[in-house]
């Protein structure tokens, strides 16, 4: 097993831009947060996907939060463990007769400037229940 210095690339920063950016709807934004190489791994439903590139990252993101439906971020945080910075965010969308669905992602990411990688693992779209 290989291990990274944690004090070689803190990746912080951007960490914090990039869910600013995904709270905003910033796909623009979020993209300048990712090395134009960066490597995208997914699982989500239906199942796993890889994409290279920034664009074709960008392009996810704005094909799952993109378009005319209400948007929100409920919560999200980052964190570390060991080189790799951890991200998770929980969103709301609502069609335009205000049916609710929700979803949760993570995402362990390594990065220094700018996002070298992210592994995501996401729940898929659930109807929101309403106590």
């Amino acid at each position: 097993m290989t291990t990274t210095d944690p004090t070689t690339e803190t990746g912080w920063p951007v960490s914090g831009l990039f869910l600013e950016a995904l709270a905003n709807r910033d796909f623009s934004a979020l993209s300048a947060c990712l090395a134009p190489d960066v490597h995208f791994r997914g699982l989500i439903p239906p199942g796993p996907f890889d994409a290279e590139g920034a664009d074709a990252t960008e392009a996810r993101f704005r094909q799952w939060f993109g378009g005319g439906d209400s948007f929100e971020v409920l919560d999200a945080s980052a964190g570390r463990l060991g080189a790799k910075l951890y991200l998770r965010w929980r969103i709301r969308m609502c069609d335009a007769d205000g049916a609710a669905r929700v979803a949760e992602q993570h995402v362990f990411a390594t990065a220094s400037d700018r996002i070298d990688s992210l592994d995501l693992l996401c729940s898929g779209w659930n109807p929101e229940s309403m106590p």
